[in-house]
């Protein structure tokens, strides 16, 4: 069975990406398409300003802590990046938490669902960016959250407020995964 990590990408005390996560989980274990799913919450994780002194494309760590980042990660078959958006682009944590890994992303898919006043639309496209770099497979199927700040109540996210379509979105996740796992093994 495929594996797939959804990374909450935002660490603010009182943030939508946790809420939104849960409700991401809880919609993708209904319809799983022979997926498991693992959520990774970086405000838990919490990795320090990125401190190797050898870029991660080295394959080299000498903390402990990105040892086991890069340990979980690389546990994974696909992924799905859960963004904010902060000044029209995705938070510092999560792009702190991809710079820290390199090889473990690559030929694998990532989805989005971003969050923010437009839906989180542009920190997406520099997480598209970035993904390609990594040579990742960045899908085109995504899940926006319009108005986050009226979207969560007591910590439970009110649906009517995702824009995209929640099928689609796993039905292209599972493809990728399962196209590229096989294509990795071969």
């Amino acid at each position: 069975m495929a594996h797939i990590q959804i990374i909450i990408g935002s660490t603010r005390p009182a943030r939508s990406g946790a809420a939104i996560g849960d409700w991401l989980v809880k919609e993708l274990n209904i319809n799983k398409h022979g997926l498991s799913f693992e959520k990774l919450d970086l405000a838990q994780i919490n990795l320090p300003l990125l401190d190797e002194p050898l870029p991660a494309s080295s394959g080299q760590y000498s903390h402990k802590h990105s040892k086991e980042w890069v340990s979980k990660i690389a546990k994974a078959d696909g992924y799905i990046w859960v963004t904010p958006e902060y000044n029209h682009g995705p938070s510092a944590a999560l792009k702190n938490a991809i710079d820290y890994v390199y090889a473990e992303w690559i030929h694998k898919p990532v989805a989005f669902v971003g969050y923010g006043g437009m839906g989180g639309t542009r920190a997406i496209e520099q997480l598209v960016n970035i993904a390609s770099q990594l040579n990742m497979a960045p899908l085109t199927a995504r899940l926006h959250v319009m108005d986050p700040w009226a979207s969560v109540k007591d910590g439970v996210l009110d649906k009517s407020y995702v824009k995209g379509n929640i099928d689609g979105f796993v039905n292209e996740l599972a493809w990728w995964t399962n196209a590229l796992a096989k294509a990795r093994k071969s």
